[in-house]
């Protein structure tokens, strides 16, 4: 019977611990701005929260493509290196464009 084979390392994987607690904070974050709107907080208060979320959301994103960039685009070699790169500015350009 074959093996099978090992799922591939990513360059979150020493952080993965962390990068769960901080991606489940934000969720419990974003629960809280659910109750705030079914509650009929004041506006003002709720997009407060909002922003916490999206900054809570964008610390992981940026975490997420500190490690790419270091862990599979500085470990690619030739056109792999350049396809990496490609990917990642490419990621960067669609999390500048939200909002």
């Amino acid at each position: 019977m074959a093996e099978a084979p090992a799922p591939a390392s990513r360059g979150y994987t020493a952080t993965k611990d962390q990068l769960l607690k901080r991606l489940r904070r934000a969720e419990g974050q974003l629960r809280g701005v659910q109750g705030m709107v079914e509650d009929d907080r004041y506006c003002i208060d709720v997009l407060t929260q909002i922003s916490a979320v999206q900054a809570a959301l964008d610390k992981v994103a940026l975490g997420l493509m500190d490690q790419h960039a270091r862990h599979c685009v500085a470990g690619a070699d030739g056109q792999e290196q350049i396809d990496k790169t490609d990917e990642l500015m490419a990621a960067v350009g669609r999390l500048m464009r939200r909002g």
